[in-house]
């Protein structure tokens, strides 16, 4: 009898105990749901977690360009998106019975209380994200951390009610951070494997699923064989759970682990230059167009998405074509640089104060004067630290290089390098295709195509000839003498009498415009300017999207101002759109994190002459590259045992049987090489130079644009054909329905005086 009451005494006893633990534990998760041991989230945060999310850069064909972002690459995905391998290899190693729990797997609890967690940790998905989410890294405080494991659980099952399990799979994997600014399982499949979570391969998922457990310690760039024997934990797990036959899992364990590490960086990957304007523009876009709320944007937390104008597949060959050629054209820069050859090398007509000031004039400019002077020091202190020698990295075309130089030596060292830039535009859309701002965003950071305003040299010629044939219909079959010129001192703005001189000091008798323009003839040239005064050629090439400063004297017939790649590409675009200009278009339309649409470009366009002279200037184009400066784009054998196109030029022969439309351009001592390239759907412009204009070849053999820049556009060119599926023309430029102005130079030339034709030099 005494033992059966002592029994039920021990019986009430437990179950005593059950419930006081019960009922303690519903008092602990009360308290914790109320925010008793600390804030909790809201309602509203628990069904709208905030996270920081990158911003997205697409281009139009889909790749993703580049992201802006400060601590979190994020870029969040939708469970349809993951591969069936990784989410098998995640419910196989982190939580078996994820879709069986509500977000505490009290099996595994009681489990791991008992075994002291040597069978195993606890912790669900569910529970690792509201961890991820908020309450973050484990306390060493014993309290403190048995606080946070009561949190965890309350936010785990408030996350259960709220998304279904496939949400919290997708929303564990798109917070985790897996290290070297892979946020999420996008960043992550892109750094770590350059590729997308979709195309993941099975190990390359399964590496991923073992790095949850601890990225830090699992660094498959510092600890490879770890991780692998990790990533063979991951495949024995789902054998185990029968995600995996053992055939399947035994060779799966013996392949090696093979990273392609791929790093996301604002200074590296394709289209950088474009990147960094596009971070300006859309810093003074978010000024003036905050949300509807009133609040302002943040380019790097919002995680918005623009849609650009760039089709990556022509950009990838764009910048591979300025620096095939530019390592190229370097090479021989460098061989006619050496101080045996010429002793101010890389100058040239320069003396040594003038380097002097010149380099110390660059100093002013740079990035270290700029922090020592916001740091408070002296210029003094400041020069003199220009002349210590210090560890730095450098540039050059065989990768880079570390060594110690003074920051003065290594501002002349980059002095040496020639610097180049190239565009390409749709003219009929406005839509810039192509945008290489230099070939090293890293080490060269001065953008050429939009920032560099250069002088243009024979490139403005089209702006005088279009004036001339849109006002006077003059064709490109008329004949004009090719003998020294002079405008009258004080006639058309210019103070002194101006008379210009052929490249080579070479004249003829007569010449048509279009051999004329083929030839870059400047007194022909001269007679034009003198026939329609330089204001209306400065009204033209504003309406054609040119802002830089042109002043009102004949010489700009010659291209003495200087103006921007972008301007040019814009403005050329005008050409082949039948004389209409479409404003250069950069951003299709931008996205917020909900995929509603914020900004939607709207194409700026302006009449700005006849479709008919528009044509006709084309077709004085097309003469450059069938019998003029840029012929070396058609003929085969054309100088192919010369040095310099065995040694210098990339890409020869071209040999290119389309119809083209282009002109070359070279500026005074070579300082500046242009090309503008023209077919039906895409304008594409290049230009090459050095920093400053005492930084040039010698000799025009390989200064002129001809050498410089048609290489570039040539190969660039010459792969897009290899292309079909690009789209870009090799058809013919579209006649007007209406052509009153004679185009058939032999016809047109039967039919005039045999006096006029004495000489003629075509």
């Amino acid at each position: 009898m005494n033992y059966s009451k002592s029994f039920k005494r021990l019986i009430n006893i437990l179950w005593g105990i059950i419930f006081s633990g019960i009922i303690i534990v519903v008092i602990i998760f009360y308290k914790a749901a109320n925010g008793y041991y600390g804030p909790m989230p809201d309602l509203q945060q628990l069904e709208n977690p905030k996270t920081n999310l990158a911003t997205q850069i697409f281009s139009t064909d889909g790749v993703v360009l580049g992201k802006y972002y400060y601590e979190d690459n994020r870029t969040p995905i939708e469970f349809d998106d993951l591969p069936e391998n990784i989410v098998n290899g995640l419910i196989a190693t982190e939580d078996e019975r994820f879709f069986l729990h509500s977000g505490i797997d009290w099996r595994r609890t009681i489990s791991a209380f008992i075994f002291l967690g040597k069978r195993g940790g606890a912790s669900t998905i569910t529970q690792q994200l509201a961890r991820q989410l908020f309450v973050g890294v484990r306390s060493r405080n014993l309290y403190e951390a048995v606080i946070q494991k009561v949190k965890e659980w309350v936010l785990s099952v408030q996350l259960e009610r709220r998304y279904t399990k496939k949400e919290i799979i997708a929303m564990y994997l798109n917070i985790y951070d897996f290290g070297y600014n892979a946020d999420g399982i996008r960043s992550a499949s892109k750094i770590f494997f350059n590729t997308t979570p979709k195309n993941l391969k099975i190990e390359q998922s399964a590496t991923l699923v073992g790095m949850l457990k601890n990225s830090s310690y699992y660094n498959p760039l510092r600890r490879p064989e770890l991780v692998k024997r990790r990533r063979n934990i991951v495949f024995k797990q789902m054998k185990r759970n029968g995600f995996l036959t053992s055939q399947e899992s035994d060779s799966l364990t013996k392949m090696n682990l093979e990273i392609d590490y791929t790093p996301e960086s604002h200074r590296e990957g394709l289209a950088t230059y474009f990147r960094a304007y596009l971070q300006d523009f859309m810093k003074k876009w978010i000024k003036q167009n905050p949300k509807e709320n009133g609040e302002t944007y943040n380019l790097y937390r919002d995680g918005l998405k623009i849609y650009t104008t760039i089709d990556s597949e022509l950009q990838k060959i764009g910048e591979h074509s300025v620096s095939s050629h530019m390592k190229n054209l370097q090479k021989e820069f460098f061989r006619q640089n050496t101080k045996q050859i010429n002793e101010t090398a890389p100058f040239l007509d320069l003396r040594t104060g003038q380097i002097d000031t010149l380099l110390e004039r660059t100093a002013y400019r740079s990035e270290r004067w700029r922090n020592k002077t916001n740091a408070g020091w002296s210029k003094d202190k400041i020069l003199k630290n220009f002349n210590e020698p210090a560890p730095m990295t450098v540039f050059s075309w065989k990768g880079e290089i570390d060594t110690i130089m003074t920051p003065l030596d290594s501002i002349k060292y980059y002095k040496y390098f020639l610097r180049s830039s190239m565009m390409s535009i749709e003219p009929q859309t406005g839509h810039v295709k192509v945008w290489v701002g230099g070939y090293n965003y890293k080490h060269f950071q001065y953008d050429q195509v939009k920032q560099g305003r250069r002088q243009i040299g024979s490139t403005f010629k089209p702006f005088l000839y279009a004036t001339a044939i849109d006002q006077l219909k003059l064709s490109p079959c008329d004949i004009l003498p090719d003998a020294l010129f002079c405008i009258e001192p004080m006639k058309h703005g210019n103070i002194d009498a101006w008379c210009p001189k052929n490249s080579g000091d070479k004249y003829g008798k007569n010449r048509t415009l279009k051999n004329a323009l083929a030839n870059s003839v400047n007194t022909v040239s001269a007679r034009l300017m003198d026939k329609v005064g330089p204001r209306p050629v400065i009204d033209l090439a504003r309406k054609m999207g040119i802002s830089s400063r042109i002043p009102a004297v004949p010489s700009i017939a010659l291209g003495t101002p200087d103006i921007s790649l972008f301007e040019m590409v814009g403005a050329y675009g005008t050409f082949a759109n039948k004389g209409i200009y479409v404003k250069p278009v950069m951003i299709s339309r931008i996205e917020d994190k909900n995929g509603t649409v914020i900004y939607e470009s709207v194409p700026e366009t302006q009449d700005v002459i006849s479709e008919e002279a528009a044509y006709v200037t084309i077709s004085l184009m097309k003469g450059v590259t069938e019998h003029g400066s840029g012929a070396r784009l058609r003929h085969a054998g054309l100088e192919k045992e010369n040095y310099i196109y065995k040694n210098v030029v990339s890409g020869y022969p071209y040999i290119f049987e389309n119809p083209i439309a282009g002109k070359t351009g070279t500026t005074q001592n070579q300082s500046d090489g242009w090309f503008m390239g023209i077919v039906p759907n895409l304008v594409t412009g290049v230009w090459v130079g050095g920093e400053d204009r005492s930084i040039h070849f010698k000799d025009i053999a390989y200064g002129q644009g001809a050498t410089m820049a048609l290489p570039i556009w040539g190969q660039f060119m010459k792969e897009v054909y290899l292309k079909p599926e690009l789209g870009i023309s090799s058809e013919d430029f579209i006649e007007p329905e209406i052509l009153t102005i004679p185009l058939d130079c032999d016809k047109y030339i039967q039919e005039m005086p045999e006096d006029d034709l004495d000489g003629f030099g075509f």
